[in-house]
């Protein structure tokens, strides 16, 4: 096979239009959120145009029917570029391993490639080389060895109809089904161009591992920037273009064609983790890249802002934390939405020193239940954010002034439906919920249901629930049989009706594609859930707060603390109450962010 370096001889370049639709897509406006409700592709298996991978290259009319794009006419003197499209998946998760992932990639989005770039999976120097290469001239990235058998590669060169390789570093090609020009690891701006006939732009240091994944996301077609490691900047920005000894008979890498057309909709989601070599074939498709650093697109202000601003149909994710793709697909939708939660993002509790809560607990208009009844709306949010305000030097976190209202009022009367508590109304509680919306403060509401179930009395304030800054608690204190009457014995909940309401609010929250949710269990005895250890933590939609009440003098409260957290089921929050009156002392901010683990939520009562 002939091995050539060489510079391209520049010809005729007919121009290709390229109108990669989504599948799905018929109006020209987004929809509202990304389904999920077609195929997605897992982890080593994404989608390609027709299901599995063809063996056979593309020819022209094979390129001209591909779903969802369109390649120029073919004839003599005609250069044909990238073809690309949306992938069939509308959330696809590629494969975490670098050589799975470039081909995963590849598959996903390419249709025809003319030109297609090789590289070592274990050089990541010659990596950053071919990623420089492929988003210049437009072409897929495919990484040998690695996990990567030569058989699939030769399937997935023939499948793009690819006529030559571009291979970089040691990456052998003696298998390979078409003729190749080489060009070195860290290979200059010179060197490049004499191997594409394309000019580059500056030599930029790429740092190793997850810190290339940033400058390979930031490539960009014209002036394409020429990514070395650092063992090769000085050589690469000092070395001069090669003389060629082609044969003139031998196969040349075909002229640069025009820009690939971006699949419309289609974003890419990058985690710190990114595989390089397959994110650098979205960027030569044109796809727009989104950083998501910790896999979560929900979790910042930054990543909910880039998706709401692009709108995705389709998303391809790169790196590690994204989940499954069905997963990834409703938290998405969710991002997309644009909603925030107070303190920015969408979840709760996001990871490292993200949010903690400072709440003021009881309900409005009334001095009797706690101090946020004790003055007016108004006060009362300027009041949350006064009893916040100390905790804030205290913690690298954002730390989030709350309201913990509560909505019904367990009662010594069994009032007119008999159950012991007093609902109050949605229009009663609304004043503060707003106010507290336009402040950016959160909201809890709070069941004492008395003989009523918590799912009942959840229910009655779908309406509230259905705002993105509004959470619910659960007090298991005032829960009680058709025997018992509230402040005679303390009550207690069964795990299965506390799951019912994990389930019915994590489904709403799904629905109506809302930010994460807080669930507030109130708890200080360990007989007040029944079998908590089989409480459902498992829906991403919800961030589960296990509130510890215990009061008293510190030794006993400390105590308390330990025993309601012993046998505690996994990925569950902490929540810790100061009470004004009944605390002997009562804790500073100082000496309650002392507590170990620290508290999540603090509250006031």
């Amino acid at each position: 096979m002939p091995t050539t370096r060489w510079r391209l001889v520049t010809g005729a370049v007919t121009a290709m239009a390229v109108a990669a639709g989504l599948a799905g897509c018929t109006s020209d406006e987004p929809s509202a959120t990304p389904t999920v409700d077609v195929p997605v592709s897992t982890s080593g298996a994404s989608s390609t145009a027709g299901g599995a991978p063809s063996s056979e290259p593309a020819s022209s009319a094979q390129t001209s029917s591909a779903p969802g794009s369109s390649a120029a006419p073919t004839g003599p003197g005609t250069v044909v570029s990238l073809v690309v499209r949306a992938p069939d998946a509308v959330t696809t998760v590629l494969d975490r391993d670098p050589a799975p992932a470039a081909l995963e990639a590849s598959r996903a989005v390419v249709v025809h490639a003319p030109v297609v770039v090789v590289a070592p999976a274990g050089d990541e120097a010659a990596q950053l080389t071919a990623a420089s290469a492929a988003v210049r001239i437009g072409a897929p990235v495919l990484l040998r060895g690695g996990g990567v058998d030569d058989a699939d590669l030769r399937t997935e060169l023939g499948r793009v109809g690819a006529e030559r390789a571009l291979v970089v570093g040691s990456a052998k090609h003696a298998q390979l089904p078409v003729p190749v020009t080489e060009v070195p690891a860290g290979a200059g701006r010179d060197e490049l161009a004499a191997a594409t006939g394309a000019q580059f732009g500056d030599v930029r240091v790429a740092g190793r591992g997850n810190d290339a994944v940033a400058p390979v996301a930031g490539l960009a077609p014209d002036g394409t920037a020429v990514l070395v490691a650092s063992k090769h900047a000085a050589e690469a920005a000092g070395a001069p273009a090669p003389s060629s000894s082609a044969d003139p008979g031998a196969a040349r890498l075909p002229e640069p064609g025009p820009r690939p057309v971006a699949p419309e909709g289609l974003v890419a989601l990058t985690a710190r983790d990114a595989p390089v070599a397959a994110l650098a074939t979205l960027r030569a498709a044109g796809v727009r890249v989104v950083d998501c650093a910790g896999g979560d697109p929900r979790a910042t202000h930054a990543t909910v802002a880039a998706i709401s601003a692009a709108a995705p149909a389709r998303v391809v994710a790169l790196g590690s934390g994204f989940g499954a793709p069905d997963v990834l697909g409703a938290r998405v939708a969710t991002a997309r939405t644009g909603v925030e939660l107070p303190g920015g993002g969408q979840l709760v509790f996001p990871g490292g020193d993200g949010k903690r809560y400072v709440a003021l607990y009881g309900t409005p208009g009334s001095k009797a239940l706690g101090v946020l009844g004790e003055q007016g709306v108004a006060a009362t949010v300027k009041r949350a954010a006064r009893t916040a305000k100390p905790y804030r030097a205290l913690t690298d976190a954002t730390v989030v002034p709350t309201l913990e209202m509560i909505a019904t009022i367990a009662s010594a009367g069994k009032g007119d439906d008999g159950d012991y508590s007093r609902e109050r109304s949605v229009r009663e509680l609304r004043p503060l919920v707003d106010a507290a919306a336009r402040a950016h403060q959160m909201v809890v509401l709070d069941l004492q249901p008395g003989r009523a179930d918590f799912l009942d009395q959840a229910k009655r304030y779908q309406s509230l629930l259905e705002l993105p800054n509004v959470g619910l608690a659960l007090d298991p204190e005032w829960r009680l049989t058709k025997h018992q009457k509230p402040l005679q014995q303390i009550g207690s909940v069964k795990i299965g009706e506390v799951n019912r309401v994990v389930d019915w609010l994590a489904d709403l929250t799904a629905e109506k594609h809302l930010p994460q949710k807080m669930l507030v269990l109130h708890q200080f005895s360990t007989r007040m859930i029944k079998d908590r250890s089989r409480l459902d933590v498992s829906h991403d939609e919800l961030a589960i707060v296990v509130h510890v009440d215990g009061q008293g003098s510190q030794p006993a409260k400390a105590g308390t603390w330990k025993a309601i957290r012993a046998h505690a089921p996994h990925g569950v929050h902490w929540g810790w109450k100061n009470f004004y009156d009944e605390d002997h002392p009562m804790l500073s901010p100082k000496k309650t962010y002392a507590v170990r683990p620290q508290p999540d939520l603090v509250s006031y009562q």
